[in-house]
């Protein structure tokens, strides 16, 4: 049974038959009166001129439909046969391009509606001639090759419907950029580009409300920590173009941080941009940085985020990501930083993973700590879940197993997560460190419905003209440590709260803060000191106490033995006091690492002695935490 689409390609042929019927016997006609008119052959009989009109109409069709039916170098050299999914404003813009067929070789032989409303009407000489749920019939129909997908910006349902209708019609297929991505020029041949998987699982673009953003950057000094990052790159491109007196770059990545720092410099001649190596982690380095620029604004984005690694790298996400958090916070205290935003991950609500768990202390921190909630800076965090496209995320992975023929390795069958692209992250981080609602809270981002891994694997497969389990092999390799199927948005210890944009929420929590928290942390960071990493993994469960397996499953696995750092704060809960007991008294105090047995070392103070006559900034670092929570003027280092 014939569906309305391919049956409106058959009406179209019997008109052209139709049509060239005329033709012909208007031909014969005009050949007949002129011959009589002018006597050039008199007496031939009615049967002969007769029969000339209907050979020739039979000759006609029968050529034309041979040539129709030869090859496509015969009937269109070089052309392809096109269809056009669409026939709105798009549409008609691609179509009346100047020259359009000759751009790239297109020919195009119909429109596809998406519903059948303007079906048999035609646009700029095309006609449409069938729905979306037609297009494999219609392809095979009409012998097309290759089709342009002109929707709509932000029609994403009906975008992968075109997609899905397309791969299953055997069709090569690319679409038309964005408004956003070409916002001065019509949409053209020219510019198509193939689609990608952001394409399909993007949302509708982020209504920014740029007044309140613009008077939050405008005119300050701005520094952004982990800016060659994907979201910290694209964080730094977004507060640039907002105009902000001075904005720093800080990131420990080299290469990194000069292409970020060359780009936004051709891109925004007029801003100060400034790029700065550092690591987060290292005290004396971080005080240089804060008082030399005095930063009015603090975006902090660096931390480790890739869960597996972290889970055989416990020192280091601890390092990093908790004490390199309060490094940021303390020090942008000190210097006298009005805002703080933390950017944070889904990760941290319920966290199974190390990863998860640091992301979830580093909040902890900046809305717990008494000191730094007297301080009068405003902190703020502002949590999403997975970006498209970013360094070790998922679909970089896909493609670089695609190019290399297979096979693509995928986690479990069920494993979902949610997903945003890096501009719509950015613009929303931005967005939430913005309004009034979102002061002294955790800021969540709409993150849309949750997306099956394996549906991604599947279509990027299908995108390169491959079969999934046919041509490419997707091998399940089981989860890997501290990942779980799904992603978690809601906490038990927290409640989500609208604000003024639909896009965010509050998650407000009702955890305890105070000497609990201090007494955790100290703990916390005198195994760190020691490498103790069995200390370092219980207490960071004891700190996130709504974690879930696998990372509590870790936490039972440790057997945790009596010392004398653990069971109260011991020496660091005296260190709160930053008057209690000198610097160089209470390095003297803490343990230092073991020294590999097998390892020759020389004690470097039995050298030469020193004269200098004040400390130097740097050196080896241990974690103080009374000198980080002394949030008071007089714990501003000089040179300021």
């Amino acid at each position: 049974m014939s569906t309305p689409g391919v049956r409106a390609v058959e009406r179209h042929e019997a008109e052209i038959r139709v049509m060239l019927a005329f033709a012909i016997a208007g031909g014969c006609i005009g050949f007949v009166v002129a011959f009589y008119l002018a006597y050039l052959f008199p007496g031939i009989p009615q049967s002969v001129l007769l029969g000339e009109w209907v050979g020739a109409i039979f000759f006609a069709g029968f050529i034309a439909r041979a040539i129709r039916k030869s090859s496509p170098s015969l009937a269109a050299p070089r052309r392809r046969r096109t269809l056009v999914v669409g026939s709105g404003e798009r549409a008609a813009q691609l179509l009346g391009e100047p020259r359009r067929t000759e751009l790239d070789g297109l020919t195009v032989v119909g429109l596809v509606d998406l519903n059948g409303v303007g079906l048999g009407r035609t646009i700029r000489g095309v006609r449409v001639v069938g729905t979306l749920h037609d297009l494999p019939k219609l392809a095979q129909q009409l012998r097309a090759e290759f089709a342009i997908i002109a929707l709509e910006a932000g029609d994403l349902l009906e975008m992968r419907r075109a997609v899905d209708q397309c791969i299953a019609g055997a069709l090569q297929f690319k679409t038309l950029p964005s408004p956003h991505e070409l916002p001065q020029q019509a949409p053209g041949v020219s510019q198509l580009r193939n689609v990608r998987i952001d394409d399909l699982l993007g949302r509708a673009p982020a209504n920014l409300d740029l007044p309140p953003v613009r008077a939050d950057l405008c005119d300050r000094v701005v520094l952004l920590t982990g800016a060659a990052g994907s979201i910290g790159s694209e964080l730094a491109r977004q507060i640039a173009s907002f105009g902000p007196a001075r904005l720093v770059l800080l990131d420990q990545s080299e290469s990194d941080l000069y292409f970020v720092h060359l780009e936004l410099q051709q891109a925004h001649p007029a801003v100060a941009v400034l790029p700065v190596i550092c690591d987060i982690a290292h005290a004396g380095r971080l005080a240089q940085v804060f008082a030399q620029h005095r930063p009015d604004y603090v975006v902090h984005a660096a931390a480790y985020k890739h869960v597996p690694l972290m889970e055989t790298n416990v020192l280091e996400a601890v390092r990093n990501n908790v004490l390199g958090t309060l490094l940021v916070a303390t020090t942008a205290v000190r210097y006298g930083a009005s805002k703080v935003l933390l950017v944070s991950t889904d990760k941290a609500i319920k966290p199974s993973s190390v990863m998860g768990a640091t992301k979830r202390v580093a909040e902890r921190i900046i809305f717990g700590l008494p000191n730094l909630h007297r301080s009068g800076t405003d902190f703020r965090a502002v949590r999403f879940g997975n970006v498209l496209a970013s360094k070790g995320s998922v679909i970089p992975l896909f493609e670089r197993q695609l190019a290399a023929g297979g096979p693509i390795t995928v986690t479990d069958p069920l494993v979902e997560r949610y997903f945003m692209t890096i501009p719509e992250a950015a613009q929303l981080v931005l967005q939430a460190g913005s309004l009034p609602e979102t002061a002294g809270a955790i800021a969540m981002l709409e993150m849309g419905d949750p997306v099956r891994i394996l549906d991604l694997a599947e279509k990027l497969i299908r995108f390169s003209g491959r079969v999934p389990g046919k041509d490419v092999r997707i091998v399940f390799t089981g989860l890997r440590p501290g990942e779980k199927l799904m992603e978690e948005q809601v906490s038990t210890l927290e409640a989500g709260v609208p604000t003024s944009s639909e896009k965010i929420r509050i998650s407000q929590t009702t955890e305890s803060t105070g000497p609990e928290l201090v007494q955790s942390l100290s703990r916390l960071f005198t195994c760190l000191d020691v490498g103790d990493q069995e200390g370092v993994l219980a207490t960071l469960c004891e700190l996130v106490p709504e974690g879930v397996p696998p990372l509590q499953q870790s936490r039972a696995a440790v057997t945790v033995g009596p010392r004398a750092d653990r069971g109260d704060a011991g020496q660091w809960g005296a260190l709160l006091d930053p008057t209690h007991v000198s610097w160089r008294e209470r390095r003297r105090g803490v343990q230092r690492h073991a020294v590999p047995p097998d390892l020759r070392v020389t004690d470097r103070r039995q050298g030469t002695g020193c004269r200098r006559q004040t400390a130097r900034v740097g050196g080896r670092r241990q974690t103080d935490v009374g000198m980080l929570l002394a949030t008071s003027s007089s714990a501003v280092p000089n040179g300021s």
